[in-house]
């Protein structure tokens, strides 16, 4: 495994950090929505948007995926089957999408009576979720299409940073709107 990966800056470019900050941006505003959401209304889908772009944050930079699957791979070296690894592989992926759906699907659940205000936020961890399955599936064709620039900028940056920024638009929108309700309340008395 010490081959494979070593605890590093997995993405220390500029269009890295700038994508950890984005990370770290919709983490703030998911839990600045999440503590002023009344029950129901959202509140679980906040939360776990909170803790989700969190861990996607340090993810970004400790490549921890790396770690799994060089772990992995030692592990079926060690114990005799990596040459049955793609099985293995099939059922890790069919067990990624599984939880990345019902991850959306829960999301979706906890906004009903609430998707007008929180359906963008929706939308981008859908796009999200999309970016994240296209990279732990690791086509290689799609990996190359995602690396490729234009004006210095990958897709890969592109696409995961569009899902980031409809999130951030979504919960900076319903923390103004909670603002202004605020403001015209004080405003009355």
């Amino acid at each position: 495994m010490s081959q494979d990966w070593t605890p590093q800056i997995g993405d220390p470019e500029a269009t890295g950090w700038l994508t950890v900050l984005a990370y770290l941006v919709c983490t703030a505003l998911a839990c600045a929505v999440w503590r002023g959401q009344p029950r129901g209304r959202g509140r679980r889908f906040w939360g776990l948007l909170a803790v989700g772009t969190l861990f996607l944050a340090v993810n970004k930079q400790l490549d921890l995926q790396t770690a799994l699957t060089a772990t992995a791979r030692c592990l079926a070296h060690a114990q005799g089957w990596y040459e049955q690894r793609r099985i293995v592989q099939l059922a890790f992926i069919a067990a990624f999408l599984g939880l990345t759906a019902g991850g959306l699907w829960i999301g979706w659940r906890s906004l009903r009576g609430n998707l007008r205000e929180s359906g963008v936020a929706l939308v981008g961890l859908v796009v999200l979720a999309g970016f994240v399955m296209v990279r732990a599936i690791g086509f290689h064709h799609v990996d190359v299409l995602i690396g490729r620039r234009q004006l210095g900028v990958s897709a890969n940056f592109v696409f995961e940073n569009t899902g980031l920024v409809l999130i951030a638009l979504n919960a900076a929108a319903i923390l103004s709107r909670r603002r202004g309700r605020a403001a015209g309340v004080t405003g009355r008395g």
